[in-house]
């Protein structure tokens, strides 16, 4: 179960970021696609700060993926804001 609880929260918010980066694929029509395919993918590249800061340090990385769901459901948006606060739970549990 250590180990299940170890992986889960990474798997996760890889999931995740796989996810919120779909969202930048409905740039290719724009005369400046790439430009527009690198600033919609602005949240994915901080998804994978946090999870890489996650993977060193649990409880730092936990708390900011509990801060980037809060400010996520300031605008409403629920879709990113429960993964990421499921997954900063996830990171602050602690192993026995």
């Amino acid at each position: 179960m250590n180990k299940f609880l170890y992986w889960l929260p990474r798997v996760l918010a890889i999931l995740f970021i796989g996810f919120v980066s779909l969202f930048a694929l409905d740039v290719f029509g724009e005369v400046l696609w790439l430009t527009a395919l690198l600033m919609h993918l602005i949240p994915s590249f901080i998804l994978i700060v946090a999870t890489v800061i996650a993977w060193k340090k649990e409880k730092i990385g936990g708390i900011i993926f509990l801060i980037l769901g809060v400010l996520a459901l300031f605008k409403f948006i629920w879709v990113i804001s429960v993964p990421a606060i499921v997954i900063g739970v996830l990171f602050l549990i602690k192993k026995k």
